[in-house]
């Protein structure tokens, strides 16, 4: 098992890495994001940021609480977001937090990678048979195992 700082990067990586993904298949793929795939990705860029900085710190057992209480946070977000594809019906479409989403700077100076375009239903096409929102669900859990590990293993 490698050690926690080790362990914290390699949580920032993947982090990064889901952000790409989903780059990937915005932009080759033409899957527009919806507002629940924005704020997705804005918690794995804090998870991954928050991983850095805990591998770096003095004191990694609190960022790596922090980056814990964002991953609890994203598995809540992925998991309405799998609520709204299993009732159909159900959208996130364009409705208010869409339109605040896409006002904040990071949406403005970078839509490439922050505006939702989306709506939540539409994310129904697979890859490997998940679909997006189940491999982020994947990967919150994966990163939030990961960060338990390293909250519960001493140094």
């Amino acid at each position: 098992m490698p050690q926690n700082r080790t362990l914290l990067m390699l949580i920032a990586l993947a982090c990064f890495g889901m952000i790409g993904a989903a780059l990937y298949l915005q932009h080759y793929k033409d899957l527009l994001p919806c507002p629940l795939c924005v704020i997705q990705r804005y918690i794995f860029l804090v998870i991954g940021i928050v991983s850095l900085i805990a591998a770096s710190a003095g004191k990694p057992k609190v960022w790596g609480g922090v980056a814990m209480l964002a991953a609890l946070a994203g598995l809540a977000t992925v998991g309405k977001h799998l609520y709204v594809l299993a009732h159909p019906g159900l959208s996130c479409g364009i409705d208010p937090m869409e339109t605040f989403l896409n006002k904040i700077p990071t949406a403005v100076y970078l839509p490439w990678i922050f505006k939702a375009d989306g709506l939540c239903e539409d994310a129904r096409d697979t890859l490997l048979g998940l679909s997006v929102p189940q491999w982020s669900a994947l990967g919150f859990a994966i990163v939030t195992a990961a960060l338990l590990v390293t909250m519960v293993r001493r140094r």
